[in-house]
C-alpha cells in the first residue's frame, strides 16, 4: 500500500514546477519583448525602464500573490511522523 503522503507530495511538486514555468514565462515576455527594442525608444515606471518593471517588480509581486493563492487552495498539512496502524 502506498503511502497518501507521496500522492500529496508529486501533486505539490508538479505545481511547483508549474508556477516556475509561469515565473519564467512572466519574465521573459516582458523582458525580451519590451526590452529588446532600442533603448532610446524606451518607456519608464517609477524610473525603471517599463521591461525591467514588469519583468522583475511587478512580476515578482505578481509571482507573491499567486504563489499565496496557491498555497491556500491546493496545499495541505501533511504530517510527518508514520501513522500507526491500530489492530
Amino acid at each position: 500500500m502506498k503511502d497518501q503522503r507521496f500522492k500529496i507530495a508529486h501533486r505539490e511538486a508538479l505545481i511547483g514546477v508549474v508556477l516556475v514555468i509561469i515565473n519564467f514565462a512572466i519574465w521573459f515576455g516582458f523582458a525580451y519583448g519590451l526590452g529588446s527594442g532600442d533603448p532610446t525608444t524606451y518607456t519608464y515606471v517609477f524610473g525603471f525602464p517599463a521591461w525591467f518593471f514588469y519583468s522583475c517588480i511587478a512580476g515578482t509581486g505578481f509571482m507573491i500573490l499567486l504563489i499565496w493563492l496557491v498555497m491556500k487552495l491546493f496545499f495541505k498539512e501533511v504530517p510527518f511522523e508514520d501513522e500507526e496502524v491500530e489492530q
